[in-house]
Formats: C-alpha cells, structure tokens, sequence
C-alpha cells in the first residue's frame, strides 16, 4: 500500500509513473476528496483560532464578574461544527485509504518500460537445451506412461487441475522439496518456517492478495480462515504489527507449504499436465531488508532460487519483467523460466520480487537502528526457491530417455537412492 500523504503531495509524479504499468489512476476523484480535506483542514483551524480568542474573552469576562453565557454558547457551536470537520478530513482519508489499496505498486526506475510479457529483458541464461536423438515427450505422457502420475483418479476424486502422485512420482515430489530446503538452509543462510496452511483475512490484505485478488482465493464457509495462495502470506506476516531490531536484517526464511489457487481468469492457459493446478507444492524464500539493502539483497535471493536449477543441471534464463507484465504488490520481478522440451518452451519457475514498503505498509512491519526513537519500514521480498511441481516437470522432460525412463540428477540421487524411473506397474 502508498503512504497517504507522500501518495497526496505527488498525484501528478505517482499518476505518470503508474501509467507505465497501464494504469490510469482516477485523478478526479483523488483530487476532488483531496480538495475537501483541505477546505474542512482549513476551516477547522481558523475555527479553532476563533475558538482560542472566545477562551480567552470568556475567562476575561469571569475574571470581571460578568455573563459570559452568550459567547460559551458560541463556542460549543463552533465546537461541534470544528469536530463535523474533523469527521469530514476522516471520512476524505478513508476514500483516499480505499482507493489506494486498490492501486498497484510504483515501479522502480530500472524496470524496463513494456506492454505485456513480449517486452520482458532476458538478463542472463544457464546452459544449453538438451539434443535429443528422438522426439521428447511432454510429462503428461511421460508420467502415464511410467505409472507415477494419474490425472483420471484425480479428476475422479477432486475435479480438473488435479494430480496424482503414484510410487516414485511421489518420492521425485518429496524428494525435490527436501533437496529444497537443505540447500536454502544449508548454503543459502535461511531458517526454515513450517506455517499454517489457513490464514485470516488481516493476513492476506497485509500481503496484498486482499481485497483486490479475492477471486482467485479459496474462502473456508463460515471462517474467516484462507488457504494459502503461497507461503509469502503466512511468513510475511509472521512480523505483522512488529519491529524488528535493524541489525537482523535482512532476516531470511524459507517454508514448504502446499499451495491453493483457483486460477480464475487463466482457463484455456496450460489446460494439460501439472503446469497450472488448483494445488500444487512449493518451497518459498522470504526476506525482510533494510530500504538502503533491499536491491542487494533482492539480486542474491534471485540467485538463491537459481541455484537449485544450477544444482539440478537444468538449462534456465532470467528474465526481469516490463511495467506492464509486473505483480500487483511488486517494485522490481525478475522471472526464472526453465526449459521445457516436451513443450519447447521457457516456463516461469520462480518469480522473484522486491515489494519495498508496500507490503510492509500494509501489514506494519516496521525496524528501529541503534538508540533511534523513530521507526521505519522494512522491505520485504520474495520469490520460488522452487516451484515443486513445475521443477518436477523440467526433471521428466529434460532427462528423459529414449527407452522411456527418467534419469535421476545427481544432486537428488542420495534422497531417492535411485539413479533412474522406469516403468514399474507403480499405477494400478
């Protein structure tokens, strides 16, 4: 969310730089509530002015023994019209406050300008797609056909964009999550989170998902309760209404959590295979930062999540996305895509963001330095440090063999113990 009052004082500068995200902010009504809160300020404080001198003439007109009754009535008069104003400037910040919760993040300068994602940049690759001496098959068919993914049962027992996981499908998933996590923590300096799946409505407006995003939530009936869209939600807001000590940051999580999206708005996008689920796994990095570091830190958490497909040997590029592709709560994103071959195509596996104060702003996520009284808001960031689902993807499709089966990475052997999938019978 914008700060009120730099968001007020800068309408024109914010409006033009918001336009490069395609948006057009309803100046009119923002400088309409804005022109009403300073006329009632204004008001408000001449009447108090005359408020003061009637005080000080009542107190005069006492000292002398005189009736003072006429002007006392005066002044609660004034009084009552001086506490409607007060109303009015309250009500104007409010219109003001429910606007801007609607309003996307500002983009940072070095964001390149863009319509859509064809004007995304591509910063930098990592190794070369994979030859194959016969024609590679997408994980929809390699999983069937291996009996370690079955769509049939899941629509059976759930409905469409569901999966299920047989025998060595299931332990690839496992697997890829623990692999996950023990690189995060162990060379990337992350404490590991396991939070609650459900959050309340305060969490995901602090995060940004609510109010504008709510369709593409799944409610509990009769709860206040949310499944979670990404562990971003639960982690961030762990430090909800706290301050945090400035010589911990940037602290730096990391949480597997299951993940729960209704997709509204992307039918007919990725209809086949695990690409775009209902529910789907993911390891999450999270990090809180100091404003003067949070650049820094932004460009190492990329890194982070790129290590795990640097470790996996799967061929990937970075992109960092145009102000008109960019997430409703980001300043900065860069996208991981990898390559897929059963699809021939890059596939984002990670999105990779710095939401500087926004997100801080609406949760109240502050940090104090050394003596100093006043306090600050974090920056806070966030990004896939893998996709599960989608890692287990580029796995099937670029280690894919000719006989059918799946070699096994090398980095992931020592938790699967196994060095290949083959077709086995798992799916019965």
């Amino acid at each position: 969310m914008h700060d009120l009052g730099t968001f007020r004082n800068n309408l024109d500068a914010i409006a033009a730089r918001l336009a490069a995200r395609g948006l057009t902010l309803p100046i009119e009504e923002l400088r309409d509530l804005d022109k009403s809160r300073r006329a009632a300020i204004t008001e408000a404080e001449q009447l108090r002015a005359e408020q003061n001198a009637m005080s000080k003439e009542v107190g005069r007109i006492r000292r002398e023994g005189g009736d003072a009754s006429e002007l006392q009535a005066r002044s609660r008069v004034i009084g009552d019209r001086v506490s409607e104003l007060a109303a009015s400037v309250e009500q104007a910040d409010a219109g003001f406050r429910d606007i801007l919760a609607g309003i996307p993040n500002v983009p940072h300068e070095s964001v390149p300008l863009g319509k859509s994602a064809d004007d995304n940049v591509v910063v930098r690759t990592f190794g070369e797609p994979a030859q194959f001496t016969f024609e590679p098959k997408a994980h929809w068919d390699i999983g069937p056909d291996l009996g370690i993914l079955d769509f049939d049962r899941a629509a059976k027992i759930t409905g469409a964009r569901f999966a299920v996981y047989w025998g060595m499908g299931a332990k690839l998933e496992r697997a890829l999550i623990n692999f996950m996590l023990d690189t995060h923590t162990r060379h990337h300096g992350y404490t590991e989170i396991l939070p609650p799946f459900m959050v309340n409505s305060a969490s995901m407006y602090g995060t940004g998902q609510l109010p504008k995003f709510s369709e593409d939530l799944f409610k509990l009936e009769k709860t206040d309760y949310w499944l979670i869209p990404t562990a971003e939600v639960p982690v961030t807001n762990l430090y909800r209404d706290e301050t945090l000590d400035a010589e911990r940051l940037p602290v730096s999580f990391c949480s597997y959590t299951p993940c729960f999206r209704s997709e509204a708005g992307s039918y007919g996008r990725d209809v086949r295979g695990i690409i775009r689920q209902h529910q789907f796994q993911k390891v999450e990095l999270v990090k809180f930062s100091h404003p003067e570091r949070s650049y820094d830190d932004h460009e190492q958490l990329t890194s982070d999540a790129e290590d795990i497909l640097r470790r996996l040997g799967l061929p990937f590029r970075t992109v960092v996305l145009c102000t008109g592709d960019m997430g409703f709560s980001s300043a900065k994103t860069y996208d991981i895509e990898v390559w897929l071959p059963g699809q021939s195509a890059f596939k984002e596996i990670s999105s990779c963001s710095n939401f500087e104060a926004f997100q801080a702003r609406r949760a109240n996520i502050r940090y104090r330095g050394g003596n100093a009284k006043k306090t600050e808001l974090v920056h806070t960031l966030n990004g896939s440090g893998l996709a599960v689902g989608r890692t287990w993807v580029a796995i099937v499709e670029n280690y894919q063999q000719a006989d059918g089966s799946v070699v096994i990475p090398e980095a992931l052997r020592p938790y699967l113990d196994a060095e290949r999938i083959t077709a086995s019978g798992q799916m019965k």
